[in-house]
């Protein structure tokens, strides 16, 4: 049996917290193999920096995703190129720093494909099709060893993400969504055996709106003027799911994660 945790997306300085004071804690409680998280937004709600990055690692993560704010901070580009713990969406067109998946190994022995897709509906950028980057992921990922596949769908349309997980049910592990930042209800094993969450959740501040404070928020749609939003700092929750998988890799459960308040 292998035991893996995937947070939803770790925002600002108060979801980094949640993470240093809460996951290990929560690793020796679950006996987890392997820890993943969604980082995009762990710097002050947008972007990641260096340092946050190495914060979140060295508190107990064994790698990062990200999306679209991945490449906010220049300087992160050197981590990605250098860094195998550190991936980006695979879409991004080419030439683009970094790597779009990396392989893990569990303290058994199981090796895990962790890769990074984002979608493109009400999402800005040139991106390539992740559904035929994902094809392309797989078979990528297999040659390499994998015993289980777990891709990360940053995106913003629920049935886009619906859609990516029907299509690779039952060549991939698990399809977990990301980016909204609320955690869905719809946490289930699809027929062909994947592993699926529309949203992971936020790890954060959920006193605010999706991480940011309330009323400049609301101010922003009464006045229909946009504005940078700073960072909420209450009710800090620690969200994401955990998915135990069998001897053979195959999905047996996927439970969501909801833990208030830090350690």
């Amino acid at each position: 049996m292998t035991k893996i945790l995937f947070l939803g997306d770790i925002f600002s300085q108060v979801g980094c917290l949640l993470v240093e004071t809460r996951l290990p804690a929560l690793i020796g409680r679950e006996g987890l193999d392997l820890c993943l998280a969604n980082a995009e937004n762990a710097q002050d709600g947008t972007g990641l920096s260096l340092a946050s990055a190495q914060k979140l690692l060295d508190s107990g993560l064994d790698a990062l995703s990200g999306g679209n704010h991945t490449f906010r901070f220049h300087e992160l580009e050197s981590m990605l190129d250098s860094h195998q713990r550190l991936i980006r969406p695979a879409n991004y067109p080419d030439p683009c720093p970094g790597r779009g998946w990396t392989i893990l190994k569990c303290p058994s022995g199981v090796k895990v494909g962790f890769a990074n897709l984002m979608g493109r509906v009400y999402m800005k950028g040139a991106l390539d099709c992740p559904f035929k980057k994902a094809d392309q992921l797989i078979g990528e990922m297999r040659e390499k060893g994998a015993n289980i596949l777990i891709v990360d769908f940053h995106a913003e349309v629920t049935s886009e993400k619906v859609a990516l997980a029907r299509y690779l049910d039952g060549r991939v592990e698990a399809v977990i969504g990301t980016h909204t930042h609320v955690q869905t209800n719809d946490a289930r094993i699809l027929p062909g055996g994947t592993a699926y969450i529309t949203d992971a959740g936020m790890t954060g501040p959920h006193g605010g709106i999706i991480g940011m404070q309330s009323q400049e928020v609301i101010d922003s749609f009464i006045m229909g003027r946009t504005k940078r939003f700073k960072p909420a700092k209450k009710l800090p929750i620690l969200q994401g799911v955990i998915m135990v998988f069998d001897t053979t890799g195959r999905a047996e459960s996927i439970t969501p994660v909801n833990l208030e308040g830090l350690a």
